[in-house]
């Protein structure tokens, strides 16, 4: 529904927000969604239409948009104590109990934690972290920072250009130091007459040529997503983390696992991390660190990089960074409650009983002839659409195919996400078999009218 009279929300929403990542020509045509409130895992506009959020807002609202928990653990603690820093020496109690519960959480025997309030921000601290330590032990040309083609890490200057996107271009990034590797996505990516392992090979080849070349004293870590999220859900392929890991190993490049989509359950564990067997030196977390309720992201370090940046901070006597909200104790108490309802309110059990259901379903609209694959881990899938099912052929990108497929989807009360030629599917943790046998209904349909429209 599309108002266009000058007092509407959707006309007020276009003259006074500047909005980023959308589809301009979309909302030009049919107007912002403005949503007054959330129930369960739905979202509802101002004119009271509802629509099943699949992509749980943006990976993030795991537990639902209404959580009374998670609320509450916000209301107690403002009135408790609002805000704070983690300054000089100074911060809250719920910021003391939220690092040594991450820790104990982690795949770390110990480790320390530094808080910032998104991801992006937590991967731009890491790599400042990476270039600080090595220069405090001798290595100021450690610099370079090994990401992969579609990679997402975020929205800084330094975190989009570790994001291994297209569209960075138009800032005149990545800035120099900034290496982008093959994607690991074997359907994409292989070659013809390659075998997924041959594929794998391939690519852990590339990272001991690239280090070769660039050489690994001027390396400072490589960091990836266990499963790309904002490249379209890419898996990696077969053993792809036990082929680059012991090349990272030999090299003495830190490997920094960026678990801002993975973490917390999205893929059927409580890490990414856990269910690739990554093995991280540290590990990167925001979204579903506080269910969505609170912007806040946090750098994990792991024993080695814990002590080496405690004895680079030593020798100067702090760490020179920060924002005026690490640590804020009301994102605190919030993180400290998200994580004990993913881990006891029965979300993660969730996540693996519905995880057969949800792969069905994709398969099963993947049998379509302009759905050229289905691919996923958890609660986090994607369909890529083709023209030419046997030859991979994309749809000419004038058609947006995704964009009318993510539209079309809206028009039917569902809220999903177009990525490339991909249509992305992340529902909140919360889901019913009926709300999961409602979002593939409402797909099907959606995909069954735009193909008949543009074929």
């Amino acid at each position: 529904m599309h108002d266009d009279a000058p007092n509407s929300w959707e006309s007020r929403a276009e003259a006074s927000s500047f909005y980023g990542f959308t589809d301009l020509p979309s909302v030009r045509e049919r107007g912002t969604v403005v949503l007054t409130h959330g129930e369960g895992p739905y979202v509802v506009d101002v004119h009271g239409r509802r629509y099943l959020d699949a992509n749980s807002g943006l990976w993030n609202m795991v537990a639902g948009f209404d959580h009374p928990g998670l609320t509450k653990a916000a209301q107690d603690q403002y009135a408790r104590f609002p805000g704070y820093h983690a300054f000089f020496g100074r911060m809250s109690d719920q910021t003391v109990m939220l690092s040594e519960k991450l820790v104990a959480v982690s795949p770390f025997e110990r480790g320390k934690v530094f808080y910032t309030n998104s991801g992006s921000e937590a991967n731009d601290t890491m790599v400042k972290m990476l270039w600080f330590l090595n220069a405090a032990e001798g290595r100021p040309q450690a610099r370079k920072i090994l990401t992969r083609i579609n990679a997402y890490h975020g929205v800084t200057v330094v975190s989009a250009s570790m994001t291994g996107k297209p569209y960075n271009s138009v800032f005149g990034l990545p800035l120099d130091g900034f290496i982008h590797l093959t994607c690991p996505h074997y359907w994409r990516e292989g070659r013809a007459d390659e075998t997924e392992a041959e594929f794998t090979a391939r690519l852990a080849q590339e990272l001991e040529d690239t280090i070769a070349r660039e050489g690994a004293d001027t390396i400072a870590g490589f960091f990836a997503e266990p499963v790309m999220g904002a490249g379209g859900v890419i898996p990696p392929s077969e053993g792809y983390f036990q082929a680059i890991r012991p090349i990272l190993r030999k090299h003495g490049i830190p490997l920094i696992a960026d678990e801002v989509i993975c973490g917390f359950g999205r893929t059927g564990e409580m890490w990414g991390s856990l269910t690739y067997d990554i093995q991280p030196d540290a590990i990167i977390s925001s979204k579903n660190l506080t269910a969505g309720f609170f912007p806040m992201g946090a750098v994990i370090l792991g024993p080695e990089l814990a002590d080496r940046m405690q004895a680079a901070a030593d020798v100067i006597e702090e760490f020179p960074h920060g924002f005026t909200a690490s640590g804020h104790p009301v994102g605190c108490a919030i993180a400290l409650k998200a994580i004990d309802v993913i881990e006891n309110e029965g979300l993660l059990e969730n996540v693996r009983r519905l995880t057969p259901r949800f792969e069905a379903g994709l398969a099963q609209l993947a049998d379509h002839p302009h759905i050229g694959e289905w691919r996923g881990k958890g609660l986090m899938g994607a369909l890529e659409a083709v023209q030419d099912k046997a030859t991979k052929t994309p749809f000419d990108g004038a058609l947006s195919v995704s964009e009318r497929i993510a539209n079309t989807c809206t028009d039917h009360g569902l809220i999903c996400r177009p990525l490339g030629q991909s249509i992305v599917l992340c529902p909140p943790f919360i889901m019913t078999d009926a709300q999961m046998d409602e979002m593939f209904e409402k797909l099907e349909n959606a995909l069954k009218q735009v193909f008949a429209e543009i074929t």
